[in-house]
């Protein structure tokens, strides 16, 4: 059939539809609010709980412990930058709206599309560094003699465990978003 129209064996167009704006503004809201409501629920993660530490004779030695998410620099660097891809989706927004103003379109597409690419580097390390903080709170490494806490602090690991939800979706949404971002930019050329 491709033979019969002149066209090369093998050789096919694909279409690609410009991006509509209002579907990118609507993905930066939700990703605004994913990212910021990850960053709220981990700054706001604390538990505190009265443990038995240890036994002498018949008399429970009892200690009363805090998890908090300021105790691990893997966590405090997930509020950093879930915190700068809330403000980066805020800034976007807001180009985004007043954005018709400026006369340059071509340099705030290309600025906007790194400025989306450094967000999604940022946003995957900080969602890695404290995804695998939760992984070790939840099952330990007894190579290293470390103890899971989870089993402790459940409310805490549950709080966390949420945070990462709403982070990972911010994260998947950046990445369309910046997909977009670079076919609108391909596209007014």
């Amino acid at each position: 059939m491709a033979l019969e129209d002149g066209e090369k064996p093998g050789s096919t167009l694909v279409v690609v539809r410009k991006p509509n704006d209002c579907i990118i503004l609507l993905l930066r809201v939700v990703a605004f609010l994913a990212t910021l409501s990850a960053t709220l629920v981990m700054a706001l993660n604390k538990e505190t709980k009265t443990l038995v530490v240890a036994t002498v004779g018949t008399t429970q030695v009892k200690a009363t412990l805090t998890a908090k998410f300021q105790h691990n620099p893997a966590n405090v660097y997930f509020v950093v930058v879930n915190a700068m891809a809330s403000f980066h989706n805020l800034l976007m927004i807001i180009v985004h709206l007043c954005g018709g103003k400026f006369k340059d379109k071509g340099l705030r597409l290309v600025m906007m599309a790194i400025l989306d690419m450094m967000t999604v580097a940022l946003a995957s390390s900080g969602d890695g560094a404290a995804t695998f903080m939760a992984q070790l709170g939840k099952n330990g490494n007894s190579h290293a003699r470390w103890n899971k806490i989870c089993d402790k602090f459940g409310k805490f690991c549950d709080h966390g465990g949420g945070a990462l939800i709403a982070s990972y979706i911010g994260l998947l949404l950046l990445v369309v978003i910046t997909v977009l971002s670079i076919i609108k930019l391909l596209k007014t050329k």
